[in-house]
């Protein structure tokens, strides 16, 4: 998780440069829950262990570089450790981060909308109990990564001048999820969030 949370914040960084003439940028912290295929509807090519349950905090951000266009970051984790009943009750942590084109419209005075699609992954965390150590450290974890297609949107609703409470959904298409039941995830939770610039 610390690798994608570093390349999170490079990206963000590096899009808030291009941000010096008034554009828009948007940051939000948020929680939500997955849900996914359960165990017992596993497909034949997938292993009978859904991804899905459990409290996932997020951390999103964008920049509208044309209007109401422009890009978004987030990355979503699980907070506890997982059993992985497959693999004699392996602890594991799921975690989820993707890049995405935007477009939020106004939908009236202090309403609006997030629509977002791109390209991201998933990175299950499998915790061995003991270190791996390499050149950039120790962890206690092997990692299984896999590339996926992200869909989502939410409602932005400004409660107090740029200070905004956003309902939101991401649909996650995962490619070659077989350590899963299957090749799909769907997060779902509500952000509070900030905006800088782009005008009233």
């Amino acid at each position: 998780m610390k690798n994608a949370s570093w390349g999170l914040i490079v990206c963000l960084c590096l899009l808030s440069a291009r941000c010096a003439l008034s554009q828009q940028i948007d940051f939000a912290f948020g929680l939500g829950t997955v849900t996914a295929t359960s165990a017992a509807n596993a497909g034949a090519n997938f292993s009978p262990q859904s991804v899905g349950g459990g409290t996932f905090p997020a951390f999103s951000g964008d920049v509208l570089l044309h209007k109401n266009f422009g890009v978004s970051a987030e990355i979503a984790w699980r907070v506890g450790q997982n059993s992985y009943t497959f693999l004699a009750n392996q602890p594991f942590r799921p975690l989820f981060y993707d890049f995405n084109g935007i477009w939020v419209p106004k939908l009236a005075p202090k309403v609006s909308a997030e629509l977002m699609a791109g390209i991201g992954a998933e990175s299950v965390r499998f915790y061995s109990g003991y270190l791996n150590c390499g050149y950039t450290g120790c962890t206690d974890y092997t990692s299984d990564n896999h590339f996926m297609g992200h869909f989502g949107g939410g409602v932005r609703l400004y409660v107090f001048g740029h200070l905004f409470v956003r309902p939101e959904a991401h649909f996650y298409l995962i490619h070659n999820n077989t350590e899963f039941s299957g090749p799909w995830a769907a997060r779902y939770g509500a952000s509070i969030g900030y905006t800088m610039g782009g005008g009233d």
